[in-house]
Formats: C-alpha cells, sequence, structure tokens
C-alpha cells in the first residue's frame, strides 16, 4: 500500500467573477522512502498541491490518505495533532524563532508530542548531526549563515520523524553554491535515512534529485520531461 494517496484532489479558487482550478482531479501515489519532485511555472498550483498534501489547505473535491489515515475527514483539532506526529515541513525562509538557539528551533516540534527530555535532546542532536551542525546548536539564528539557518529549518523538519517530509522551494532565496549544498543534503538524508519527500519547486536542477519529477499540467499532475543527458 503506497504511504500517500491522493484521489481526485480538485481545488478552486475565485478572483473576482472568474473560477481558478489550479488543481482539477489530481491522482498521485507516493510509496514509502520514495522522492518526489513537483516542477511548474509561479502561479501554477504547486504549493496549494503541497499544502493539500499537508494537511494546511482543505481540497474542494477528493480523498487523501497517508500511512491508512484519510486527512480528508479529519477535523480541525485532529489535523494539527496529525501534522505534529507525521509531518515536517521546510520553507523557503527558514523562519526560525531568533531569540531561540539552534538546538531550541530544532526542538519546537517535539515540544507538542508526549516525549521525555532526554528523548527530545537524543532526537534534536540527531537531526542536527544529520544536517552537519552539531557543532551550531547553542547558536542563535544571528549568528549563522543563511545555508546553516536553512539547515537548522530542515532538522527541524525531520526531528520527529515524520512520515513524510514536504518541501516549498527550499532552496529559492539561497545563492547557488548554498543552493547546491542544501540540495545534496535533501538527497543524502532520502537515500541514506530513506526519509520520504515531496518537493516543489520552478528549478530543474531542484527537481533533478528526486527520484520520481513530475509537473503540473492544467490541474493533474503528470510525469515530467527528462532532463537532458
Amino acid at each position: 500500500m503506497p504511504l500517500v494517496e491522493l484521489h481526485q484532489i480538485t481545488r478552486h479558487f475565485r478572483k473576482g467573477d472568474e473560477v481558478i482550478t489550479p488543481l482539477d482531479g489530481v491522482d498521485l501515489c507516493i510509496e514509502r522512502g520514495q522522492f518526489v519532485s513537483l516542477m511548474g511555472p509561479s502561479g501554477s498550483g504547486k504549493s496549494t498541491l503541497l499544502n493539500v498534501l499537508a494537511g494546511i489547505d482543505r481540497p474542494d473535491s477528493g480523498r487523501l490518505v497517508v500511512a491508512g489515515t484519510e486527512i480528508t475527514r479529519l477535523s480541525r483539532g485532529q489535523l494539527a495533532d496529525w501534522r505534529a506526529a507525521n509531518l515536517g515541513y521546510v520553507f523557503q525562509t527558514p523562519n526560525l524563532v531568533p531569540v531561540l538557539t539552534a538546538y531550541e528551533n530544532v526542538e519546537l516540534p517535539l515540544l507538542l508530542v508526549r516525549m521525555s527530555r532526554a528523548d527530545r535532546a537524543k532526537r534534536v542532536r540527531l537531526a542536527l548531526e544529520a544536517v552537519g551542525l552539531e557543532d551550531r546548536m547553542e547558536h542563535y539564528p544571528r549568528q549563522l549563515s543563511g545555508g546553516q539557518e536553512q539547515r537548522v529549518g530542515i532538522a527541524r523538519a525531520i526531528v520527529a520523524n515524520p512520515a513524510i517530509v514536504v518541501a516549498d522551494e527550499p532552496t529559492g532565496n539561497l545563492d547557488a553554491q548554498t543552493a547546491r549544498q542544501i540540495r545534496h543534503l535533501l538527497g543524502r538524508l532520502n537515500r541514506e535515512l530513506g526519509m520520504t519527500m515531496f518537493l516543489v519547486t520552478h528549478d530543474p536542477d531542484v527537481a533533478a534529485i528526486a527520484t520520481t519529477r513530475l509537473r503540473l499540467d492544467q490541474g493533474k499532475a503528470v510525469p515530467a520531461p527528462e532532463p537532458p543527458t
């Protein structure tokens, strides 16, 4: 059974008198350990699909099932609990709390689940080690480079060992060299830790790190062209 199943997901938005349908009957299955990238120009609906998958936005119709749970049937409170236990989110900007250290920023998601302080400490250290920042855990965001801040954001996304990690343009605000480092890090986390990932981007170089590459075409997720060799 796939880890994630989207069945006929449709989402409408009204803009004045016009109805926009960025998602029009999307069908998609994601296996455990798969790395999926979704491409498309700005405004094509990439982030809408990501937010539906993350349980942040509700579709107008269709079903979303993650690890056997039908997310589209959960209440708002149940969705919040589900996201805390099952979802890691990597934002385009790290969104770190400036008055908290790297360690404390990564620890934040674990405060929402029942866990001892010792177990939290172990999880946080392992997550920071996974992104190569074990020597920066007591640093504040202002003491970190942009790439290091994004690594803290990735550590925060993986610290609870979520069922799936979603990433929304995770390299969009980074210079070329730092973006390349983040691409390699995401690929390594998928290969070495077996993390299931869903990434949206408009950058072919970012999309190319995924094992499965899709694009949005007239509201549907279809295979993306293979990158040139």
